[in-house]
């Protein structure tokens, strides 16, 4: 071939249909066989928790009940000032751009302010704001607990002395983080409906209140409610299953907890966002 004349194999097309450099094939092979063992080993750790909570629910009520109490407690009544906030702030946010926007079409008469807040709030921004403020605050701590139990060896000391570790430490935190989300969505979704009203009311919107509860009961539909009730309990209990997993399941050291809540945190986004993918294409067959 002579200098400076161009291969076959140089071309797109061609170069489109050569295999991948074997570093970059084995990076993939690796990646890819790790997905596939974090799935069959969250998939098990699930199917062993709902086996637990279906069959032990009922046993050592005075240990156990307790304990799932004062996991609602953490995941939902202690984070509710904080959710307030975020409910009055989320209001400012979306009023004041929805507001900016029908200004400009002069649609302010219409009533699309509060199908905006049914579409924004209630189908999308409140479910997984709330998910993530909770695995931010919660499913962290519940890594760096369990793995520090799990690498001081208190996990296996139960099991010596006969307690089920999935009954004691397991069950309670899914029950808690999965109501404590559901009631703080639904703090948050209606500190949110009613601060858009007063912003609205202050930026001078011809709205009155009982036309703007209208509208968002005409935007609101029997699926919503479904939805909502059932998206944030699998929220719950997606992220306290991913976080009990990382933290309890595998062996670790002190040292790999940082690690492990790592993981955690970005399978527990990752896990959120496709249940939300699957909520919204329920939407629209709907």
């Amino acid at each position: 071939m002579q200098k400076g004349s161009t291969s076959t194999f140089d071309s797109p097309r061609v170069r489109h249909l050569l295999p991948l450099p074997r570093s970059w094939a084995n990076y993939i092979g690796r990646k890819l066989i790790r997905f596939l063992l974090a799935v069959q080993g969250l998939g098990a750790f699930a199917l062993i928790t709902l086996g637990v909570l279906i069959t032990k629910f009922t046993f050592a009520r005075r240990v156990v009940h307790p304990l799932v109490f004062q996991q609602i407690s953490r995941a939902g009544l202690r984070l509710l000032p904080m959710f307030l906030f975020i409910a009055v702030a989320l209001g400012l946010v979306v009023i004041g751009q929805t507001v900016s926007w029908l200004s400009r079409v002069g649609a302010i008469q219409h009533p699309y302010l509060g199908s905006i807040m049914v579409i924004v709030v209630v189908r999308e921004l409140g479910p997984m704001l709330a998910a993530l403020l909770v695995l931010a605050r919660i499913g962290t701590a519940n890594v760096v607990e369990l793995g520090t139990a799990r690498a001081m060896g208190e996990v296996e000391a139960l099991e010596a002395l006969g307690i089920d570790p999935m009954h004691y430490l397991v069950v309670p935190r899914v029950l808690g983080m999965a109501f404590g989300i559901f009631s703080l969505t639904v703090y948050l979704i209606l500190g949110a409906l009613v601060s858009g009203y007063v912003w609205a009311f202050l930026q001078d919107v011809p709205l009155r209140p009982g036309d703007y509860f209208s509208q968002l009961a005409a935007a609101l539909s029997g699926i919503d409610f479904v939805l909502l009730g059932v998206k944030t309990l699998l929220f719950g209990f997606l992220i306290a299953t991913i976080t009990c997993y990382h933290g309890l399941a595998q062996p670790l050291r002190l040292e790999e907890v940082s690690y492990a809540t790592v993981r955690a945190v970005a399978q527990s986004v990752i896990a959120c966002v496709l249940l939300d993918a699957i909520c919204i294409i329920i939407y629209l067959a709907a």
